[in-house]
């Protein structure tokens, strides 16, 4: 398909202004991240809710665009050479965006790998990991009497705070020296905690620097427009 109009997920959340970069998400952590990323390039761009409340994840029309049935997922009308891009995984989708706008991602060198290190160490382990424990500290904790896998994921979710919290130290960013989309995906994370109930439990005070580096990005006036991109009642 060559055209917005032309596609499913149309249907579902027609596009107002269909030469913009169309969003489709819902504001948790890996939605909250792509949003924060949009508000900081400046790139035009419609958010359109996908509500995870409703399971309108699941419909055909967005599987037609994200088979993961996960959210974020964007389409690009203009894309390189003019055609449209249609991309999911938030990851994936900063990296489109930073190069895009020339924004948040060196060029090449050192830094842009430090950035990408980072990036993944974020979609590859403080991800999955807090939401591991966020599933079965605070919604299966009546699902189980088995404490082993809550332990498992409050235990690794620690181990990466750690690591975090230790590379902080004396640096206001996660990589390069600057604002980049490693720590556009990390913050919306490391700020779920409290949507967990979990900052007891997984000993938060013991890790001053993410607490200093949560504070100083969730500041942003980007990021705090963002943790309602889309309106989740929408």
């Amino acid at each position: 398909m060559s055209a917005l109009t032309d596609h499913p997920i149309n249907t579902l959340r027609p596009a107002q202004n269909p030469d913009q970069i169309q969003l489709y998400s819902f504001p948790t952590p890996n939605g909250i991240k792509v949003g924060a990323m949009l508000e900081e390039t400046g790139l035009p761009y419609e958010a359109h809710t996908i509500s995870i409340m409703r399971d309108d994840q699941l419909t055909p029309e967005y599987l037609a665009l994200n088979p993961n049935n996960k959210i974020p997922a964007l389409i690009d009308p203009n894309g390189p050479n003019g055609e449209m891009v249609e991309i999911f995984e938030s990851g994936a989708i900063l990296i489109y965006l930073a190069e895009k706008s020339g924004k948040f991602l060196p060029a090449d060198g050192a830094a842009r790998a430090e950035v990408l290190t980072w990036l993944m160490w974020q979609m590859g382990g403080l991800g999955p990991m807090l939401g591991q424990f966020g599933h079965f500290y605070k919604f299966a904790a009546d699902k189980t009497s088995d404490t082993y896998a809550k332990d498992r994921y409050t235990g690794e979710a620690r181990r990466l705070l750690g690591v975090l919290d230790k590379h902080l130290v004396g640096k206001d960013f996660v990589a390069a020296g600057e604002y980049t989309i490693a720590d556009l995906a990390i913050w919306p994370w490391l700020k779920v905690i409290d949507f967990y109930g979990g900052e007891e439990v997984l000993g938060l005070g013991d890790f001053a620097e993410v607490q200093r580096y949560l504070a100083l990005h969730l500041s942003r006036p980007a990021s705090q427009k963002a943790l309602n991109i889309p309106d989740r009642n929408g």
